[in-house]
């Protein structure tokens, strides 16, 4: 924990000072280690450019992190805030753009619904006597779907001028870096020097012992958690600049990180301790940990366990720490000497890892450049049989052609996805590859790497308002009337269907939805039960499935936008599953095709993901070496039934 009472002896050297320093202050010391250590494995880490993308990828995690500061520190908690920043976001971008609202009266309105959200939770929490976890958990979910109805789904653009915030200053200095520090400044003052601010660490420390004494705690609870509320508005704002649109499942589990950086920054879960400084050095261990994975191009599925594991590292030397001795402070309730013992902490660790870092550098100042292109692949998810066709296609072309392929998996955040992109441009890779989460999303992070003389090459999905070599797809539009023709025609031009979409507010979903709305114009008596999201994902598919066959156990057809909810619709229907009742997927992946094979799954519009990969890195690579590239390749979608399955090669 930052800053804290040390307890030297009168006749320590200046080695065991230097210890009881880093030991006193658990998470510095663990940030300290993993700059160096990064700074040893990793040659791209320990430059400019990078160091600002780590700030920059802190930044909106750091924002929602001093608003749960406040909440922890009163020994509360706050499970809302990453649902609640996307609807601050989507709000203000839905009244600006769409409802002609001035700009500076949108960040208002933006700010309001942050304060709104936080005031029902402490209502709920104070007055209503819920458990914090239950009362926000309730929240989170609440804001997520007024975000998602808002919006219809679909991201909505920001506003020009409040997506400065994404830009940077001078052309070098991000803005987002400068909101965290002006948010970080706020949050500790309030907790050091505001009557507020005491509350909290009175209501943590002793919550009947703060009401006897007089403190208003329920009216303190309102405000704490409406703060809380407003800086959770701020991260949402500062997340949608960056993206250039109002994502309606942004920030989704960033509540997690943010209750991360909380604890790992020395706060206790129990309430009482706490401070501003920590809850930054927590944000910025979780930034320097991913940035750093990235670099060393460490598996997308590791990048997990890792990251946990350190987590739990850092606050494990915290306990060592407490049970050592050193005694936590309250923000605000230091003597001059501490704050001065303070300022010595942190000025003694940044020597110590300038010095060590500025040793460690020479182990890359002889490294020559790798004889093989270094080409990215940024992938939206890997927790997809068909993105990971994609990646094998890519890897076997890669080893083909002699190309050092690094792969990352954005888990369908597209702020994480923006994330990688900049690390990839930042570490000088000689070509990129992005399959974007959203199209509009990626936008600001392809014309970074456009700016840096970067080819990049699109998969899948396009980008919209920047410029790509190539985009290597196949028409989501087309493949979706091709769905809805072939489940038309296998029933007859008559029956009753059930549409299962995928995840609301992705490019996916929404292209095949338009597609299959398109191809069943054609056939008026094809009747559409019910249109249902199951997030691409089997178990939903399984799940919404069977609560539709309880309203329509009549249904005869289903489309699935993949072959994964497919899957599990075909699991819902059991023994009707290729009799009574025919089912299309998407996708064209190796269980959905071993279901064509054994009938349960009548068809499956495939893409063929393993071509795109491997035609994606042949572009790339084309790209790289100057040569022509076509601006958009074409991989044709087909049609895979019981009849052609055995010759089909995806």
């Amino acid at each position: 924990m930052a800053a804290e009472t040390l307890k030297s002896g009168a006749g320590a050297g200046g080695a065991a000072a230097v210890r009881r320093l880093l030991l006193d202050n658990g998470a510095l010391t663990a940030l300290i280690v993993l700059v160096i250590a990064m700074s040893a494995l990793s040659g791209d880490f320990l430059t400019t450019d990078n160091l600002l993308n780590v700030g920059v990828q802190a930044a909106v995690t750091a924002i929602l992190a001093f608003g749960v500061t406040f909440v922890i520190v009163s020994a509360g908690i706050d499970l809302s805030v990453g649902s609640v920043a996307a609807l601050s976001a989507t709000v203000l971008a839905w009244s600006a753009t769409q409802h002609g609202v001035p700009v500076v009266l949108a960040v208002v309105l933006a700010v309001a619904t942050g304060i709104a959200a936080g005031l029902v939770n402490g209502f709920l929490i104070a007055y209503g006597k819920l458990p914090p976890f239950i009362a926000t958990l309730a929240m989170l979910s609440v804001a997520r779907g007024l975000s998602l109805v808002i919006s219809e789904g679909s991201p909505i653009a920001f506003p020009d001028s409040v997506s400065h915030l994404g830009d940077t200053l001078g052309g070098w200095l991000p803005v987002p870096v400068l909101v965290m520090v002006v948010m970080g400044l706020i949050a500790a003052f309030v907790l050091g020097r505001t009557y507020i601010g005491r509350s909290m660490y009175a209501i943590g420390g002793n919550e009947e012992a703060a009401r006897l004494s007089g403190l208003r705690v329920k009216k303190q609870k309102l405000a704490i958690y409406a703060l809380s509320g407003v800086f959770a508005a701020a991260a949402g704002v500062v997340l949608a600049s960056r993206l250039s649109s109002a994502q309606p499942q942004a920030a989704d589990g960033y509540e997690l990180d943010a209750i991360a950086a909380v604890v790992i920054g020395g706060a206790s879960l129990a309430g009482g301790t706490g401070k501003a400084s920590g809850t930054l050095i927590g944000a910025l261990i979780l930034a320097v940990l991913r940035n750093g994975l990235n670099l060393l191009s460490v598996s997308a599925f590791w990048q997990q366990v890792v990251i946990g594991v350190v987590i739990a590292l850092a606050v494990l030397l915290d306990t060592v720490r407490r049970k050592a001795g050193a005694t936590p402070m309250a923000a605000g309730t230091g003597s001059g000497g501490g704050k001065g013992r303070q300022a010595a902490t942190y000025g003694l660790a940044a020597v110590v890892t300038v010095a060590i870092v500025g040793a460690t550098s020479l182990l890359h100042g002889g490294n020559g450049a790798s004889a093989n292109p270094k080409v990215g692949l940024a992938l939206s998810t890997l927790n997809n049989p068909f993105f990971v066709q994609i990646q094998s296609g890519a890897k076997a072309e890669a080893k083909k052609l002699g190309v050092d392929l690094t792969v990352t998996d954005a888990q369908n955040d597209a702020s994480q996805q923006a994330n990688q992109l900049q690390n990839f441009t930042s570490s000088g890779l000689d070509s990129i590859i992005v399959n974007p989460v959203d199209s509009d999303a990626a936008s600001n992070s392809v014309k970074a790497a456009d700016k840096a003389k970067i080819p990049v090459i699109a998969v899948d999905r396009g980008v919209n308002k920047a410029t790509v070599d190539a985009l290597v797809a196949s028409d989501n539009v087309a493949g979706g009337e091709l769905a809805a023709r072939t489940v038309a025609e296998k029933l007859g031009g008559t029956g009753k269907i059930v549409i299962l979409q995928g995840q609301a507010g992705t490019s996916a979903a929404r292209e095949r939805a338009e597609g299959f709305a398109k191809g069943l114009k054609a056939y008026p008596g094809i009747q559409v039960l019910a249109q249902q999201p199951a997030d691409f994902d089997r178990t939903k598919g399984l799940d919404v499935m069977s609560n539709l066959l309880q309203a329509h156990p009549d249904v005869q057809g289903v489309i699935a936008a993949n072959d994964e909810m497919a899957l599990g619709a075909i699991k819902a229907l059991g023994s009707k599953a290729g009799k009574s009742v025919q089912v299309v997927g998407f996708d064209g992946t190796p269980d959905g095709l071993a279901a064509v094979k054994n009938g349960t799954l009548y068809a499956s519009v495939a893409q063929q993901p393993s071509q795109l990969g491997r035609i994606a890195v042949d572009n790339a690579l084309k790209a790289l070496q100057g040569k022509k590239v076509e601006k958009t390749v074409k991989v044709p979608v087909k049609v895979v039934t019981k009849e052609n399955v055995a010759g089909f090669s995806g």
